[in-house]
């Protein structure tokens, strides 16, 4: 039956087609392209060959077999919330995120079967053993320290792997419902007493400054009526003074100061509460001071 296939007419064509098949196959077995960022790893006869990097790569069809296409750019993952205790055995849930980057295809292919779940499980246990000598208030307060430390636990676990662990990051740090209650409340009650204690902080400057300005007020104004007085003072005296020097320097005689003695009565009297005049006695004093002075001139 072969033999009436091969002999009959169409025979010729069948192989040609089944022989461009073939070599269609082999020539697609044999051309690799390599985008940007990737790698493949090449095995030969089942042993490592060669990793081939981003470009256009021939291969021995059904002798070199590809292993694994690796990716080299920087990779993110997150993982689930996982639960851990922390120093003063309180359980919080932890979400974290690693950014990972391959460096060895071939150490990433044959030293690890699956560097994703190896590094969950390693950062699971990780964040285990750092919380877990942490208390509650230190955990919610140095993630940056939680972060250096798994990211130093990590990179040297996955060195040897062909992985760099770039960055650690923690989203969140849950802890139990009642324990955020608790430290709400409190929070509640810091910021109620600050606001107290501002208040009265406040109400005290207050009236500091008040009394300050109080006292300085009444001490200007002491000073200012103390240099009234002196200065009024000091003017009646320089008056008395000058009066005094130009009554001398006039030389007056007894009856001139009879007569201004005199002129000044009427002044005494005009006041509205004078009801009495009294007369004194240096009036008749006067009176003869004047007269005498008057009879001398005759």
């Amino acid at each position: 039956m072969l033999t009436r296939l091969f002999t009959s007419s169409g025979g010729p064509i069948i192989v040609f087609i089944l022989l461009a098949f073939m070599v269609c196959l082999v020539v697609a077995r044999a051309i690799q392209v390599v985008p940007q960022s990737r790698a493949l790893v090449v095995e030969r006869l089942g042993k490592f060959h060669s990793v081939r990097f981003a470009g256009l790569h021939v291969v021995v069809p059904f002798i070199d077999r590809i292993a694994s296409r690796v990716d080299l750019r920087e990779q993110v993952t997150s993982f689930p919330p996982q639960p851990v205790i922390t120093a003063d055995n309180v359980v919080v849930s932890i979400d974290s995120v690693i950014y990972y980057q391959v460096n060895d295809p071939m150490h990433a292919t044959y030293e690890i079967a699956n560097y994703i779940q190896a590094i969950e499980q390693l950062t699971v246990t990780t964040l285990r053993n750092v919380i877990g000598s942490l208390d509650l208030e230190a955990t919610l307060t140095s993630r940056d320290q939680i972060n250096g430390q798994l990211r130093g636990v990590l990179d040297d676990a996955t060195g040897r792997w062909g992985i760099r662990v770039n960055r650690v990051e923690l989203k969140a740090i849950d802890p139990p419902p009642s324990i955020q209650q608790a430290m709400e409340q409190q929070l509640r009650a810091e910021r109620d007493k600050r606001a107290a204690i501002l208040t009265a902080e406040g109400v005290r400057q207050s009236e500091i400054l008040q009394a300050e300005g109080e006292k300085q007020s009444a001490i200007l104004r002491a000073e200012g009526e103390a240099q009234a007085a002196v200065t009024r003072a000091d003017g009646e005296a320089r008056a008395i003074h000058t009066v005094f020097e130009a009554i001398h320097s006039g030389n007056p005689t007894p009856e001139l100061l009879s007569y201004q003695y005199l002129q000044m009565l009427p002044e005494i009297a005009q006041g509205e509460s004078s009801k009495i005049w009294v007369v004194p006695t240096e009036l008749t004093a006067a009176l003869d001071a004047v007269s005498r002075g008057f009879g001398s001139q005759k």
